[in-house]
């Protein structure tokens, strides 16, 4: 079953011009076959997080050690780092509640 008819012109393009067959397994990157799929951006997101907790942990030590001229750039650091933190453990109690919502639908 395809999603759009290989001749028509859609909001999305072509990239979901072909649906996959028996033959043909679903592919797990994304649709366009760069590799950005959801598990790319799952670990790019994390990857995110990492390192603007890592500056904020540098700006901390910074301005502990007197060597930071600018506290301002460590309170935004810090709530950045706080609101990205904040972010991730929402999306991944969703991620879990979708998850246990699926595992109790019946079959």
């Amino acid at each position: 079953m395809a999603i759009a008819p290989i001749g028509s012109a859609s909001a999305l393009g072509n990239a979901f011009a072909v649906a996959p067959t028996a033959s043909q397994p679903p592919a797990v990157s994304g649709a366009d076959g760069s590799g950005n799929g959801f598990g790319d951006m799952v670990g790019k997101a994390i990857n995110s997080l990492q390192s603007t907790q890592a500056n904020a942990d540098n700006l901390a030590t910074q301005a502990a050690t007197g060597q930071l001229q600018d506290v301002q750039q460590y309170m935004v650091a810090s709530t950045e780092a706080s609101l990205s933190t904040q972010l991730t453990v929402a999306v991944r109690n969703k991620a879990v509640d979708a998850f246990n919502e699926i595992m109790r639908m019946s079959v």
